[in-house]
């Protein structure tokens, strides 16, 4: 954007110039963000047999073309994918931080932090949260066939204060496993850098996601979600009890749950 004849990322604080305020992500912007992703988890990807792909689609559980996944690990390196060959699915709400400034070298020169510009930039725009849950309400809710997938959303800022209790309310729910942060500094001011129930978290390195989507990957998940009397609950217990072990009752009691 263009101020006082300098070009900056966004418009400093302080500056009351009249100026059309850009997107911090746009559609070049998500397409870098996302290659960006894939390369940076695609070992881990490679370390669990699968394939980290861009651009999943799977109509089955609602991933149509124009709604694709951001990137998922998978079974095979295929874009159309079939639920049971999808891992993990990740949505990506990054873009453009803190503001830069183009020199008169025709270089990128740092000018302060996303607390120095007027602009919201990735998970601090309610719209990048508010389409990053819609979008997995709706995975959720589409199809059966979905509900064995971990979804995390992955920024590079971070939360409101305002989230704090939404996404660990997502998290406890099953409908989100984790917000992420992958920028581990990125103010000198205090920041939300995890919430209590561990909904969003701020990583600090690549082992830590490593580490943690990993353990994801090993776990034997299932999203449910239902609304009957308590009378129908227990029914639906009492029956998933007289399996022989843990993991057959738990099977049993999402099968009735489904019915």
């Amino acid at each position: 954007m263009r101020v006082h004849e300098r070009f900056y990322a966004f418009q400093p604080k302080g500056d009351d110039t009249r100026v059309n305020v850009p997107n911090s992500r746009n559609a070049l912007i998500g397409l870098k963000t996302e290659k960006w992703c894939k390369e940076l988890l695609a070992g881990i990807a490679r370390q669990n047999n699968l394939y980290a792909v861009n651009s999943v689609v799977c109509e089955e559980i609602g991933l149509s073309r124009q709604s694709a996944a951001d990137l998922a690990f998978c079974t095979s390196a295929d874009t159309v994918q079939r639920p049971e060959n999808i891992k993990v699915i990740f949505e990506i709400k990054m873009g453009i931080v803190n503001n830069y400034l183009f020199n008169d070298n025709a270089d990128f020169e740092f000018c302060g932090d996303y607390t120095t510009h007027k602009g919201n930039p990735s998970l601090l725009r309610s719209d990048s949260m508010l389409k990053a849950i819609g979008k997995s309400i709706n995975l959720r809710v589409d199809s059966s066939k979905g509900k064995h997938i971990p979804i995390i959303i992955l920024g590079n800022s971070p939360i409101t204060s305002s989230y704090v209790k939404k996404v660990d309310c997502l998290r406890k729910s099953g409908v989100i496993q984790k917000f992420i942060s992958l920028y581990p500094n990125p103010t000198n001011h205090d920041f939300v850098r995890k919430t209590p129930e561990n909904g969003f978290e701020t990583f600090d390195s690549p082992a830590q996601i490593e580490k943690y989507i990993s353990r994801l990957l090993n776990s034997k998940m299932n999203y449910f979600s239902s609304m009957m009397s308590n009378k129908d609950l227990g029914r639906i217990i009492s029956l998933a009890n007289a399996e022989t072990t843990d993991e057959l009752k738990g099977q049993r009691f999402i099968e009735m749950l489904q019915l």
